[in-house]
């Protein structure tokens, strides 16, 4: 079996065909998709996936604290009901984003920044405080993975007999985004916040992550560089994104107990990126690299390419 622990990166916002109950029934917004990454690894061998993760999850709802997300209790409580149950082999881990970074909250910024040609870009708001942000995030994804191999130590496994990865995050935006779709129906965002997402807060994110995978026991995967050319607005035509733009649920601004989610899908990868974040993440547990980053082959499909140790 193949566990998905973690945030909306992983629990497939934006990719469609949510699980029931994770829509917005009862309040539940997880947005769990069968479109996930976890679901997609080409691996033959496994007869089971399990995505826990939820939109918004931040570490103390992933890791073994009290803090619910949407209802929902801690993940790796359900992880560790379901390593005692089942035979757990992999666990992919996505999370941190939504500590002290709050990096939707962030785009969000840019993109009200866009609206108000008045307001301090999020580049300038945020350039200075970013890697105070990312060094405070840093033992928060370290006590989640301490909190993974808890669990599965305490279900009986010893370290090998599980694949611990922790993977960071892809900039959904980037500087070579299409000029005329540079607005509500596509991307807004200011040229110079495109560069500071790009080339200042992903980076600096993804040497959080990395920090964060070596002190908690766990495998890297890096994601920094695995949609460039495929952001969103960096085509005329969608579908050869990897990453949905501005995305609006009209239906849901009618009605009051949705409206406040209606642009949640925005800016996450689409069911394209989840594909191939997922052949990329299921060729790299079959390797035995430490650490790997997902890039384009000659194919265009992402693969892992081994990098030095987390």
């Amino acid at each position: 079996m193949l566990v998905a622990l973690g945030d909306s990166t992983i629990a497939g916002e934006s990719a469609g065909d949510y699980a029931p109950g994770t829509d917005g029934r009862g309040g539940n917004w997880c947005h769990r998709s069968a479109n996930a990454a976890i679901h997609h690894t080409g691996l033959r061998a496994v007869d089971e996936t399990v995505n826990l993760a939820c939109s918004g999850a931040n570490s103390t709802q992933v890791g073994l604290g009290d803090a619910h997300q949407y209802g929902e209790p801690s993940q790796t409580r359900r992880l560790a009901t379901l390593a005692r149950d089942r035979r757990v082999v992999a666990i992919q881990v996505a999370v941190g984003a939504n500590d002290d970074p709050r990096f939707s909250a962030v785009l969000d910024a840019c993109v009200q920044a866009w609206l108000d040609p008045g307001r301090p870009g999020c580049a300038q708001t945020f350039t200075d405080e970013w890697p105070r942000r990312v060094d405070a995030m840093v033992p928060k994804v370290v006590a989640v993975l301490t909190d993974i191999h808890t669990v599965m130590r305490d279900a009986g496994y010893a370290r090998t007999d599980y694949t611990l990865v922790l993977q960071s995050y892809a900039a959904p935006v980037a500087p070579g985004m299409r000029p005329e779709l540079r607005n509500l129906n596509g991307c807004p965002f200011r040229p110079e916040d495109l560069d500071w997402v790009r080339d200042r807060a992903v980076p600096q994110i993804t040497d959080g992550v990395r920090r964060a995978a070596a002190q908690g026991g766990a495998r890297f995967l890096d994601l920094s560089r695995a949609g460039v050319g495929r952001e969103a607005c960096s085509h005329l035509d969608p579908t050869q994104e990897w990453f949905s733009r501005l995305a609006v649920r009209w239906d849901d601004l009618r009605d009051e107990d949705r409206a406040g989610h209606a642009l949640q899908e925005s800016f996450h990868p689409n069911a394209a990126g989840h594909a191939q974040v997922g052949r990329c993440f299921g060729e790299f547990i079959g390797t035995d690299h430490p650490a790997a980053a997902c890039l384009p082959g000659a194919g265009g499909d992402l693969h892992p390419a081994p990098t030095a140790g987390p």
